[in-house]
């Protein structure tokens, strides 16, 4: 379920996907990365569709550098999403929203790597955020987005294994300092990546849960269902709200606030897996000064 508050701009991609749903006959969540790895141009991405081999690589599942993911730099280049012609950016650029999208990508899930992380930077493209938070990311991801989004600064907090990372858009937000602040007693390479990106007044201890401040709405409850999500093959149903957003509101010179939140990677990929095993979550937030 979408906020009924989606900007212009993702509204007119969302509809492109169920367009070029019915003409190609496939899932929505097939269209949106042909879209997306084409500029969102219509026949361009037909024609991509039905020009594409018979038989995918055998090599998916095998951890190489994803090939196939779309570029993440296309705003840069293309007319139907630059801040000319997109009101979406346009509201951002004025300074009056910010919106990021957190995720696992699960990076660790060597099935259909490829076709799984072209679904994940097809939202990415789709919704263009200011911040991006990734967990999960593997090498090759990471190899991947330092070489395509150049539009976007990315901090990792390691370069083997599995990690995190942040992307911050240029053209939004300025990186100030990094840190990385390593957990002794891990077993599982966990680490604190933190990262200033802006200051704003003084820092109140009152910290705030996005989804229940703005009521805990239900179709956003859960980020790891394995009654709806079949990849990990898991029998058991189990919901839980692992992937929080928290916040603290800034004092005096300005606020901002929560406006809304939404699941992505609900849509399965023609591999018939999701994106990854955790939905990611866009959240919105609106910027008074």
């Amino acid at each position: 379920m979408e906020s009924e508050e989606e900007e212009p701009e993702a509204k007119r991609r969302r509809l492109q996907c169920v367009d070029f749903a019915a003409v190609a006959s496939c899932d929505v969540a097939v269209a949106q990365c042909y879209l997306a790895e084409n500029d969102w141009e219509m026949e361009r991405a037909l024609d991509s569709y039905f020009e594409r081999p018979e038989e995918e690589s055998a090599s998916e599942s095998r951890p190489s550098e994803p090939a196939a993911c779309v570029d993440l730099t296309s705003e840069e280049t293309s007319d139907s999403i630059s801040s000319k012609a997109s009101r979406s950016e346009t509201t951002q650029e004025d300074g009056s929203m910010f919106s990021l999208i957190t995720w696992n990508i699960d990076g660790l899930d060597l099935n259909h790597l490829q076709e799984r992380a072209r679904g994940v930077c097809s939202y990415l493209a789709l919704y263009s955020p200011d911040v991006i938070f990734l967990q999960e990311v593997i090498p090759p991801y990471y190899s991947y987005l330092k070489k395509r989004a150049s539009n976007y600064e990315i901090i990792a907090g390691n370069e083997e294994g599995y990690f995190t990372a942040i992307m911050l858009k240029k053209s939004r937000v300025k990186l100030k300092s990094q840190e990385i602040i390593p957990f002794p007693n891990t077993k599982m390479m966990r680490n604190l990546l933190c990262v200033q990106v802006t200051k704003c007044g003084g820092l109140p201890n009152n910290i705030l849960d996005v989804w229940e401040f703005l009521g805990k709405p239900k179709h956003c409850q859960y980020t790891w269902d394995t009654r709806v999500n079949s990849n990990l093959g898991i029998a058991a149903p189990c919901k839980l709200r692992f992937d929080r957003i928290f916040f603290r509101a800034a004092a005096d010179e300005g606020h901002i606030i929560p406006r809304s939140l939404d699941l992505l990677g609900l849509e399965k990929l023609d591999c018939g897996k999701f994106p990854s095993d955790h939905w990611g979550l866009l959240c919105n937030l609106d910027v008074i000064l």
